[in-house]
């Protein structure tokens, strides 16, 4: 005998974790109602738990200034910059070298 896969939406999930950890109905009640494993209800506690902080950042904080972004900005072409900057000084000292090892020079 087989069973039909249930799938639950993430609202559906929220519902019944929500049921369970701030209206304190008991598991065993859920479970029955719902026709799922106990083992189920903690797996999506588990991933509610270890996604929670990605819930914060986004939604509880003010977007960035624009005066923020663009000091952003700056600093990452700064640094980008600073980067190409090095590589030339390195082409740079190494041209000369090469000429005189092969004799340009």
């Amino acid at each position: 005998m087989t069973t039909k896969r249930r799938y639950f939406t993430a609202d559906q999930k929220v519902a019944i974790l929500k049921q369970y950890l701030v209206e304190k109905v008991s598991l065993a009640d859920l479970c029955d109602q719902f026709g799922i494993q106990p083992n189920q209800v903690y797996q999506w506690q588990a991933t509610l738990f270890a996604h929670a902080a990605a819930a914060f950042q986004s939604a509880g904080g003010r977007p960035p200034s624009q005066e923020a972004q663009q000091k952003q900005k700056i600093a990452r072409l700064e640094a980008k910059l600073e980067q190409k900057n090095e590589v030339i000084a390195e082409l740079m000292e190494e041209n000369p070298q090469a000429k005189k090892a092969t004799g340009e020079l």
